[in-house]
């Protein structure tokens, strides 16, 4: 709906409730091929250096999983490397950057799309 392709995505944040959620996940969005999340993230992949840095944040797990607060979360993570003022996570020129959020049995899905300047 937003006209991008996965290859024009320079970061993500995804909802990483479990590991094999992000797995799981990266493969739904287009970043790794289906069956292939798993080596992704062995290689290296999803690193804040790789092809597509993945929850630069640390991912939800690393702030609790903080239930309501899980998409601004993602969204603040999203702008603040935008805007190139993450520091030690600032990953290199990012243009495009996305956030997927389940939500309840993750019946509901939501995924945004951010564009700097």
């Amino acid at each position: 709906m937003a006209g991008i392709t996965a290859k024009e995505v320079d970061l993500a944040e995804v909802h990483d409730c479990f590991s094999i959620t992000q797995i799981i996940n990266i493969e739904d969005l287009g970043f790794a091929a289906k069956g292939q999340g798993g080596k992704a993230v062995r290689n290296g992949d999803i690193t804040l250096e790789g092809r597509i840095p993945i929850n630069t944040s640390g991912g939800l797990k690393a702030k609790g999983h903080p239930i309501g607060a899980t998409g601004i979360c993602q969204i603040v993570e999203i702008v603040t490397q935008l805007r190139g003022e993450a520091g030690e996570r600032q990953i290199n020129d990012p243009n495009i950057g996305i956030t997927h959020n389940l939500g309840g049995t993750a019946a509901t899905c939501v995924v945004s799309v951010f564009k700097g300047e």
